[in-house]
């Protein structure tokens, strides 16, 4: 299925399973491991369980009861403290992600929550901890039907590169505008009066408005526009017909771009099988990205779904600004708009 990074509190999550960053010994201990246990309104029952299974290894997972947590249960992984990358912490990381799935799918489990492992008192730097999370759980999703979701109390755990952030307040700043100045600045615009050729000046006696000339709102495009007959060669395809088109024009598999665009399976299929499927703008802004969509592009597979990019929402000014630079990595793009609080691109949504 999908992979998410949500802004929550990992005991409230309801999911099939929650994981705890656990201990070797899975002893009660501070951090997401002793919110877990407070949570779980159980704390002897939950320690009894874990003593029984205990030592757990680094790398290794164990599984309990989620007691009076929304989720059915625990599991417990261990990851590795970190001593500088050299003594195989990237490995052992990528272990505890993967065993922790893995169990969880043994158990039935269709939906998962991981807080962001070894990256608190463990040291982990909480980039490459990320970037480890990320990778394994997409890689999992290629075998797997599964949602996990990745929780994060504080959102400075998920901070993108700090270029990335000042070119993307650079372009916000140029090309955003707030809701209603655009609505005072179009009523201003369509109140003008009209121009009198023979007198060389406006028809009526008016004081004219004042305001400022909007900047040219072109990106810089990482690809060429192209020429009216591509563009008007299938202008009667629906979204479906064209994204499919798109993909076999490309050479890829159905996979590949469904995962690229961290759209699951059953999900695409009803996109594949319905020639008039509507989908939302945040899904076609994840297929643009999957297929590294030009800008030119991207604006024309929007309107097959019946949408355009409006200079009014902060989401279509930073994914306008995401696709003409490039970033053609679902992850990067997820990155930099939970940054700002939005919709992330793939996610389960109600279609």
């Amino acid at each position: 299925m999908a992979f998410q990074i949500v802004h929550h509190d990992l005991t409230k999550m309801k999911t099939d399973a929650i994981v705890n960053a656990a201990n070797s010994r899975l002893r009660a201990g501070g951090g997401v491991c002793g919110a877990i246990f407070q949570a779980c309104g159980h704390h002897d029952l939950l320690q009894a369980e874990c003593d029984k299974q205990a030592p757990c290894p680094t790398g290794e997972a164990r599984i309990t009861k989620g007691y009076d947590l929304p989720a059915k249960y625990i599991v417990h992984t261990v990851g590795p403290i970190w001593q500088g990358g050299k003594h195989g912490e990237e490995q052992l990381l990528r272990n505890a992600y993967y065993n922790a799935l893995k169990l969880a799918a043994e158990h039935g489990c269709e939906s998962i929550s991981f807080p962001l492992i070894s990256a608190g008192i463990f040291g982990y730097p909480k980039e490459e901890a990320l970037g480890i999370a990320m990778d394994t759980c997409r890689k999992f999703l290629m075998d797997y039907d599964m949602e996990i979701y990745l929780v994060v109390f504080n959102r400075k755990m998920v901070e993108i590169s700090e270029k990335l952030f000042h070119d993307i307040e650079h372009y916000i700043d140029v090309h955003y505008e707030e809701p209603d100045v655009m609505l005072r600045r179009r009523m201003r615009e369509e109140s003008l009066p009209a121009w009198d050729e023979e007198a060389e000046c406006y028809s009526c006696e008016v004081e004219m408005p004042t305001f400022a000339v909007p900047s040219c709102s072109a990106p810089k495009m990482k690809a060429p526009l192209r020429d009216l007959d591509s563009i008007t060669k299938n202008i009667g395809e629906t979204f479906s017909q064209m994204l499919l088109r798109l993909i076999d024009e490309r050479g890829l598999k159905d996979s590949e771009v469904y995962t690229r665009a961290n759209i699951d399976r059953k999900h695409f299929s009803k996109i594949r099988n319905k020639v008039d499927y509507h989908p939302s703008k945040a899904n076609v802004f994840a297929f643009a990205v999957a297929l590294e969509l030009s800008l030119d592009e991207t604006l024309d597979l929007l309107n097959r779904a019946g949408y355009g990019i409006s200079k009014a929402s902060k989401f279509d000014v930073i994914m306008e600004f995401l696709i003409s630079e490039g970033y053609y990595d679902i992850d990067t793009v997820n990155q930099a708009l939970f940054q700002y609080g939005m919709e992330l691109l793939g996610t389960k949504v109600k279609e």
